[in-house]
């Protein structure tokens, strides 16, 4: 049985169109003009337990709307859904002890108090049993390095301290599903290095089937082996991570060191230069091109290293965003 299924989900607002200057504003008390924005089109999918997937896309993409759906915040206007074999928005209490939702920008703990406190009245809001509530703040608190942090307030902690609160709150009380809305944004390197370590030892102890929304690409590759990427309210691909680069990335990412301390001045006719320091040289080559340049340059250059690698992550991404771009303008 899937954790998640949906089917045709779409959610669209009406947004007020205030018009400019005085006379606009007047005119707008008496008759008020709406303009509809599909935030979610026709988005369908399924996560089965235990999966880690991606939700990736620009901002207004819809991936937030998607979320607040799924957790039973807001309704759909059009479609299905069945989480943990509920529907989300009927927000019965079976289903919201379940999961748990976390977004980056939003706080759950009380700000003027000890994490410590907030953890004691999530274990009253779920009916924790004291033995488990123990072993897994316990074991929360190993994995993100905070055990002796837990006991001071909130507002006293750093930014990444207190997205690792925010985490431990969330899985308390052993959820099945978590719903991660840009759970590392705002983060240094060190601070989302922990919590993607966290979500990752977590995941292989409890199996936790995990739906992560994030621009990090590091947040992506190092916790997810499927993507689904949403522009304009609409998906337009679900699968593999790393068929994204087969599929979407049409050229590979030479590196060169050339013995004779120097880039060759006639390396660009073999292809884009995206990098040249020293000896060194990075060469964006098309894929189906690849062994033939590789042939040329060694054949006329003497090259002490050489390498041929993915174009990176975000790259890729941009390219899926785009073509999901020029779909949505040609409708």
């Amino acid at each position: 049985m899937s954790i998640i299924s949906v089917e045709g989900l779409s959610k669209t607002y009406k947004v007020f169109q205030k018009k400019q200057g005085v006379l606009g504003a007047l005119k707008g008390l008496y008759h008020r003009e709406y303009k509809e924005v599909r935030a979610v089109r026709d988005v369908t999918f399924t996560i089965e337990p235990g999966e880690m997937v991606a939700f990736l896309g620009p901002n207004g993409a819809g991936k937030t709307t998607t979320l607040k759906m799924l957790s039973g915040l807001i309704y759909p206007t059009a479609g299905g859904a069945k989480v943990l074999e509920f529907t989300p928005w009927d927000r019965v209490d079976t289903f919201r002890r379940q999961f748990s939702l976390v977004m980056g920008q939003k706080n759950q703990l009380w700000w003027d108090l000890p994490a410590a406190d907030s953890f004691q009245l999530h274990q009253e809001i779920y009916s924790i049993p004291e033995a488990d509530f123990r072993q897994t703040l316990g074991e929360l608190t190993e994995l993100l390095g905070v055990e002796k942090l837990v006991k001071q307030a909130v507002r006293e902690l750093s930014l990444g301290e207190r997205m690792k609160m925010e985490l431990i709150a969330a899985l308390l009380h052993r959820p099945r599903l978590l719903l991660l809305d840009e759970p590392t944004i705002g983060l240094d390197v060190v601070a989302q290095v922990a919590i993607q370590q966290c979500l990752r030892d977590y995941h292989e102890r409890r199996g936790v089937t995990v739906l992560l929304t994030s621009h990090y690409m590091r947040d992506v590759e190092a916790l997810c082996k499927r993507v689904l990427v949403i522009t304009h309210g609409k998906l337009v691909y679900d699968g593999p991570l790393e068929e994204l680069t087969g599929r979407f990335g049409d050229a590979k990412l030479v590196k060169l060191e050339f013995a004779g301390g120097a880039v060759p001045a006639d390396l660009a006719k073999y292809g884009e230069i995206t990098r040249a320091n020293g000896p060194e040289a990075d060469l964006k080559v098309e894929r189906r091109n690849v062994a033939e340049v590789l042939g040329a340059i060694l054949d006329a250059h003497e090259v002490s290293d050489v390498s041929v690698h993915d174009p990176p992550l975000e790259q890729v991404i941009a390219r899926v965003f785009e073509e999901g771009r020029s779909d949505h303008d040609a409708a």
